[in-house]
């Protein structure tokens, strides 16, 4: 081998000492084919095989597969193996020489340092024998040849092993992405793991299949098991159902006695109990007499303190009347004296101004006098008559004006009233608004917790109180008691009853006054202070009253409408509240009637179903109207009806409120407009009034002047206006001092007015706490009246609980304690008969079971007996042998399905991990593909890519020429010549090679279409390919093979010419 061998793959000379196991050193062929006889002798490395077409170069390929068991149609050189044969012979051999050294080598101590296969064809039959080094036949099996086979990894099915002529020219010349894929997938051995994935996940569905119809035919049988299981029990339960029915016999017989005298101790308690009701209710009796006489004490000396009140009262209302009347004099008087005393200043003023006027005019007829002439005179007549037309006009003007600014005054009030109206009627529906949703928001708060009805939060915490320490009380307590009542006829009487129960509801009851005094530190630690606690005894039944202690009449009471599961709550209202004597009626006429005309008995008051009490005490007759302010009614068994009604109220208010508060806003705006229309006449008004005033005195003025220009400016006169200023002068001073008298005597007067009314203010501050004494002294007697005719009543009542409840109950259950004495006798005589009492109490006696349970429980087991006794004839024995037998059979069967069924699992999940490889090792194979085949194209200064679609089952190729660097153009293998697509398939070939292990592989005409210099290459490439990695190659072409470098690892034969 020359230095140039190994340019192409460094370290080649690495090889030498490779392994010897699996290379072919020998073919010999005889009558097959073409060939009488044929032996080729291979070399351990690179073999060329050359010929011309005919002589029977492409039969060894054909050979080397028939030898390794491939069929005649997977040659693709016949359909029969007989085909094989020469014409005109019998038979044909072929014989195939393995070189077995190394460490691969396979049973060295059993066939040496060579295998000898031997394929011996004739018309009929084949056969394959399998010979040592020295020629003796060691085995004939197909299992022993597929054996080797396995062991030194020959496939002769694949291409990269084998390339028979017809695989070189199909792979060469096919231009289909799926052949290539087909070639790819078998090449890489992908074909063959994918189809035995395949079957093997076949074989597996059908042997699931399989396990699950062995599962379903053992299913009637575990049924019919199950049934002689069920069989065995019931017939195991016939014995012992006997034996509960002796047993039970024995209980019944003294469960009677134990019965008896249970009912006995019963009746002993109960006439205990009764009779310590004597004196309870001889006590309550004598309390209430005790009470009586207080109250009659009481209510007399009220009514002698009313009375002496009365006298005293009448007496400040005589003052009082004298002290008002005597300072309205003293007011008016004042009065009078202020308007004289103006009076009298207004007269004053008005002289003033009169000497003024009069000291005017006589300097005016001095002046004028001297003045006057004919043409003045003219024009202050002039001037009169044209002030007198301004003065009336003026007056005319303010006339009307003044009426205008009453008329709107008189509006305007009108206008403020209504404006107040309005922010009245909108705070008043913002509150109702408010107080509706609070309403709402307490009936969802029911809804939720009914409990929170009856006191809120603070009862939920006391509950929750209560239930931490519920161990400390004697009983539980019981409440609040609204929680446990309900209506029976819907909730037309719901506001009636809780008018009539009132603040009961929210109560607790106890069973004694250590519960009570417990209970009442539980709700201060729940801060539920004022809790109204109810002492009264559990035990006591539900109370019986007597028609003839109801009133008497058509319409219910209070405790005809209520229902409750604890008796102790319905007594309490009869006892505490009275509320069988509580009458219900629909509307308000039918209640007066009720209440005042029919004179009913034991009728205590009368509610209607709107919330109206009418009561009668005595004479006086009482009716309370509805408190406004009431919740809805608690005791309603659905809120949502009120929520809506209460929803729709709101909505109406809110929608009342806007109204309200739109019509305010438009008043207001006319409320201005009227106001700046008031306050323009207004101005309007006054300025009249001075334009007025002004004329006038301009008038007298003018008309003083023309009186005293039309008269002679006389000495006489002037003295007579001198004269008469003194005499006003005089008066002035007259009245200066008549007006310093009055000033005194108004304030004289204003002392008095002053003086009394203080008094009064301290006749009415003193007699308004007698009133108010007065008042609470009359409402203190109609309380006692009250609470007298209560005691009284209470009093008859405990008379007549004692008289006709207490006592016949204790004499009725002293009768009935008699009797069951005797009974009990005769109970124990019989149940003696039957059984000594030590066997029941071994037995653990009759606790827990009445004689009517036993009697029933003795009955259903007869009869039990009865039917099970008829329905079974075969021996329990019998039963039990044949359920062994069959519970063995199915549990083999069961185990061994089981174990069936776990390989199954194990084999599916071996299954799914090798399929995940072989997907993750598909994906490294075409990444590894394209990178070898980019490796052996670079050698030429091409470029490529390989494309292999799995899903798709594609592979295409894609080359890059040299010539095309510069357009950076890619383009299928179609679009190359005929050498560069042989020479590009080549190198994919190559680069499956290299993906592939085989001891030899086999090309034939591998160069066909290439030119000189592709071939060149071509064969440069796949010596030092074949060199490098260290296989067995055999090439045969018909072209000449002078090219091929010459080394000791390249052996070169050439086939004799074809026979003419």
């Amino acid at each position: 081998m020359t230095d140039g061998d190994s340019r192409g793959f460094a370290g080649s000379t690495s090889l030498s000492n490779r392994s010897q196991a699996g290379i072919i050193s020998k073919i010999r062929l005889e009558n097959f084919m073409c060939h009488s006889s044929l032996v080729i002798e291979l070399g351990d490395w690179v073999n060329f095989i050359t010929g011309q077409n005919g002589s029977g170069k492409s039969a060894i390929l054909t050979a080397l597969c028939v030898a390794f068991g491939s069929r005649a149609k997977g040659t693709q050189r016949a359909t029969t193996l007989k085909d094989f044969i020469k014409t005109g012979c019998s038979y044909a051999v072929v014989n195939v020489e393995i070189k077995n050294q190394g460490e691969d080598a396979f049973k060295p101590d059993v066939y040496g340092d060579v295998i000898i296969v031997e394929r011996r064809i004739s018309d009929t039959t084949s056969s394959t024998v399998l010979k040592n080094c020295q020629g003796r036949k060691v085995a004939g099996r197909k299992e022993d040849l597929r054996e080797i086979i396995e062991h030194f990894n020959i496939d002769v099915e694949n291409p990269c092993v084998i390339m028979t002529q017809d695989k070189s020219r199909e792979f060469l010349h096919s231009g289909n992405d799926k052949d290539k894929f087909k070639f790819f997938f078998k090449a890489t051995l992908l074909y063959q793991v994918d189809e035995l994935l395949k079957s093997i996940k076949s074989q597996l569905v059908d042997a699931n299949q399989l396990v699950d119809e062995l599962e379903s035919l053992i299913r009637p049988i575990q049924k019919e098991l199950n049934e002689l299981q069920m069989k065995i029990k019931s017939m195991e339960h016939v014995e012992e159902i006997s034996q509960q029915v002796q047993l039970l016999k024995k209980k019944l017989a003294w469960s009677w006695v134990y019965d008896t005298d249970r009912q006995l101790q019963e009746h002993r308690v109960k006439i205990e109990t009764l009779k310590s009701r004597i004196p309870k209710c001889q006590a309550k009796i004598d309390r209430q007499i005790g009470k009586m006489e207080e109250l009659r004490d009481l209510l007399t000396k009220k009514k002698t303190q009313i009375a002496l009140m009365m006298e005293r009262t009448a007496k400040v209302r005589r003052m009082k009347d004298e002290l008002q009347q005597s300072l309205s004099l003293a007011a008016k008087e004042r009065l009078e004296l202020e308007e004289n005393h103006h009076r009298k200043i207004d007269h004053i003023q008005k002289m003033v101004k009169q000497v003024k006027l009069l000291e005017q005019q006589i300097d005016h007829i001095h002046e004028q006098h001297i003045k006057s002439t004919q043409a003045e005179e003219y024009e202050i007549e002039e001037r009169l008559k044209e002030l007198h037309d301004q003065y009336d006009a003026a007056n005319t003007t303010l006339s009307r004006l003044r009426e205008e600014e009453e008329a709107l005054s008189q509006t305007l009030f009108m206008r403020k009233e209504e404006v107040e109206k309005f922010a009245r009627e909108i705070e008043e529906n913002e509150r109702r608004h408010r107080e509706i949703f609070s309403q709402i928001h307490d009936l969802r708060l029911h809804q939720t917790n009914k409990v929170t009805a009856f006191g809120g939060f603070r009862v939920t915490n006391l509950l929750q109180t209560i239930e931490r320490h519920h161990h400390r009380f004697k009983r539980p307590p019981i409440g609040p008691i609204g929680a446990h009542l309900s209506l029976l006829h819907g909730d037309m009487w719901a506001v009636a009853v809780e008018n009539a129960i009132g603040k009961l509801l929210n109560a607790f009851v106890v069973t004694d006054h250590k519960d009570s005094v417990f209970l009442r530190g539980c709700a201060r630690e729940a801060g539920y202070n004022h809790l109204q606690i109810i002492i009264y005894d559990f035990a006591r039944p539900r109370l019986n009253i007597p028609n003839h202690m109801l009133p008497q009449t058509k319409h219910p009471t209070t405790i005809s409408v209520l229902h409750s599961d604890s008796p102790t709550i319905l007594n309490v209202l009869v006892d505490l509240g009275s509320a069988e004597r509580q009458v219900l009626v629909r509307n308000y006429d039918v209640g007066k009637s009720v209440a005042f005309e029919q004179k009913i008995l034991n009728l205590k008051e009368v509610y209607t179903s709107d919330g109206y009490r009418m009561f009668s005490r005595g004479s006086a007759q009482t009716i309370l109207p509805p408190n406004k302010r009431a919740r809805t009614s608690r005791l309603c068994g659905s809120y949502d009806d009120q929520i809506k009604n209460l929803e729709r109220d709101a909505l109406n208010a809110k929608e009342h409120t806007e109204q309200a508060r739109r019509r305010k806003r438009e008043t207001e705006e006319g409320f201005q407009e009227l106001n700046n229309k008031f306050q323009s006449v207004k101005r309007r008004r006054m300025e009249t009034e001075r334009g007025v005033m002004q004329k006038k005195l301009e008038l007298q003025d003018i008309k003083k002047l023309n009186v005293s220009e039309a008269s002679p400016a006389s000495e006489s006169t002037v003295d007579e206006l001198r004269h008469e200023i003194s005499k006003i002068q005089v008066g002035i001073q007259e009245k200066e001092m008549m007006l310093e008298k009055s000033l005194i005597g108004m304030k004289e007067a204003e002392n008095r007015a002053n003086d009394l009314k203080a008094s009064f203010e301290n006749l009415c501050e003193s007699a308004k706490g007698e009133i108010d004494a007065f008042e609470e002294a009359e409402r203190k007697l109609m309380l006692i009246e009250e609470e007298l005719r209560s005691t009284e009543a209470e009093k008859i009542h405990y008379e007549k609980v004692m008289n006709e409840k207490v006592i016949p109950e204790i004499k009725e259950a002293e009768t009935q304690c008699q009797e069951l004495e005797n009974y009990r006798g005769e109970s124990h005589r019989k149940a003696s008969i039957i059984c000594p009492e030590s066997d029941i109490e071994a037995l653990g006696g009759c606790q827990g079971s009445t004689p009517e349970q036993l009697s029933a429980q003795l009955t259903r087991l007869n009869q039990r007996f009865q039917r099970e006794s008829e329905r079974y004839t075969e021996s329990i024995d019998d039963l039990r042998m044949l359920y062994e037998k069959k519970e063995r059979k199915i549990l083999r069967k069961q185990q061994t399905y089981k174990a069936f069924r776990e390989k199954l699992n194990a084999c599916q999940k071996a299954l799914e991990l090798r399929w995940s490889k072989f997907q993750r090792n598909a994906t490294l194979l075409k990444r590894q593909l394209t990178w070898q085949f980019n490796g052996h194209l670079r050698k030429k200064g091409i470029s490529g890519h390989v494309k292999v679609s799995y899903e798709e089952q594609t592979l295409s190729i894609e080359v890059k020429m040299p010539q095309d660097a510069s357009h950076n153009n890619v383009r299928d293998t179609r679009g190359l010549s005929g050498g560069e697509r042989s020479f590009s398939t080549l190198c994919f070939a190559l680069a499956l090679h290299e993906m592939t292990e085989a001891p030899f592989r086999a090309m034939d005409e591998f160069d066909v279409f290439m030119d000189a210099v592709s071939r060149k290459i071509s064969l440069d490439a796949l010596v030092d390919f074949a060199l490098a990695q260290g296989s067995q190659w055999i090439f045969i072409t018909p072209h000449d093979i002078s090219v091929v470098k010459q080394g000791e690892r390249i052996k070169k034969q050439q086939m004799a010419a074809p026979r003419s």
